[in-house]
């Protein structure tokens, strides 16, 4: 009777968390520890940025993996700014600057370079880093977003309130509301031609601003042939009545592909030394990934090293890149297209064992705290741990 009972108890359990469980089993396990640093923001900005990024490059072209491939990080870009002095002119009009105009060529002629040296990869971040109508409504009744729209400080969008750069929803008032889905096809379609015009290739990956989008915005994209989304592990659809992100659905996880498509990325640690984040942790998030089969996409914004304390910033990236080599020889850099694509084809980095994947997805059970709290306290965890030990070791317990 007792066994039957635990039997019945655990059966209920893994149906309560089904989806998890086989999502999990789902996302394929990579061979290596595979790091992307992932950089938002970059794009139109003061003259000094170009000297940013060339001091960024310069520190990547530094540290090589076994392989021989630099370290990479990708460029979330945006590709427009407000025309800050004819908004100055109070015709009511919103008009923009692009990335391409003369007067940012240093910026455009360093992310190029990055580029063509294999350090930076060029993402889509949005035409712009907000909604254009929605700014100019709320610049009507907020004095301090009618300044920033109006004088040099809309060269860093960085200092919009936080709410105001989604791009996706109409968040001049809170709680957001959502756009007219012919405006989003339409917007989504331009950003992907303006870039394009100004980089000659069509992006592979977009980066929705502030992480808040929906599916009409991916369906645009992948018509227009992007094939990859930085998510940060679910989708959110409006900003609250306190500005925060809101309205998220299911878990999104490594490898998944939507409907329309398109393969999910999931973006959800952080490198931003300029508040205090170190080495030391991201090594430790690297550990903790690759342990789960899983790569690290650490987030970080063009603020840390264009801002008061960029050499220290940059300074702490060179640390970085230093100690994850030393810690993790098998250490793979690559850039998140590439590693969509190696999901999609079940390529050289992607283990195809059975029992090494097994392992890993028991791992991979304790990332998912309520049903491992639960299956604690029914004794499958223990069931589950006793199995782990009896199969080949995770990637970075294999050799690390």
């Amino acid at each position: 009777m007792l066994a039957i009972a635990w039997v019945t108890s655990v059966a209920m359990l893994c149906l309560t968390f089904m989806r998890s469980l086989a999502a999990c089993w789902r996302e394929p396990v990579l061979k290596h520890p595979v790091l992307v640093i992932e950089s938002d923001d970059w794009g139109p900005g003061p003259s000094h940025h170009a000297q940013a990024l060339e001091s960024v490059r310069k520190v990547l072209e530094q540290h090589c993996d076994a392989s021989g491939q630099p370290a990479v990080m990708t460029l979330g870009l945006t590709l427009s700014v407000p025309d800050f002095e004819v908004m100055a002119k109070g015709t009511g009009e919103y008009q923009a600057l692009y990335l391409d105009h003369q007067r940012f060529a240093p910026i455009l002629d360093a992310i190029q370079a990055g580029s063509r040296a294999k350090v930076f990869a060029l993402q889509l971040h949005g035409a712009a880093h907000y909604w254009p109508p929605a700014l100019v409504q709320a610049a009507q009744f907020d004095s301090k977003v009618k300044t920033w729209l109006t004088t040099e400080a809309a060269l860093e969008t960085e200092k919009l309130p936080t709410y105001l750069q989604a791009r996706w929803v109409d968040a001049s008032s809170l709680p957001s509301r959502p756009l007219d889905p012919g405006l989003i096809w339409a917007a989504a379609k331009e950003e992907v031609n303006l870039f394009e015009r100004i980089f000659g290739i069509k992006p592979e990956v977009a980066v929705p601003p502030t992480f808040v989008w929906n599916e009409l915005v991916e369906d645009a994209w992948a018509m227009s042939g992007v094939r990859c989304v930085i998510t940060p592990g679910q989708r959110y659809h409006h900003r609250d009545h306190a500005g925060a992100p809101s309205g998220h659905g299911v878990s999104i996880f490594n490898g998944q592909q939507g409907k329309n498509g398109l393969i999910y990325l999931v973006r959800d640690r952080y490198f931003e030394p300029s508040k205090g984040h170190k080495a030391e942790t991201a090594l430790a998030d690297l550990k903790q990934k690759a342990i789960e089969g899983r790569p690290l996409l650490l987030e970080t914004h063009r603020f840390n090293f264009t801002d008061e304390g960029a050499q220290a910033a940059i300074a702490e990236l060179d640390r970085l890149l230093g100690l994850v080599l030393l810690a993790t020889p098998r250490l793979r850099f690559i850039a998140s297209a590439d590693l969509a694509r190696e999901y999609q084809t079940q390529g050289g980095l992607v283990e195809p064992g059975f029992f090494i994947r097994l392992s890993t997805w028991i791992t991979r059970l304790h990332a998912l705290p309520r049903f491992w709290k639960l299956a604690r306290l029914s004794g499958l965890a223990a069931v589950l741990t006793a199995i782990g030990w009896l199969l080949p070791a995770t990637p970075i317990t294999g050799g690390e």
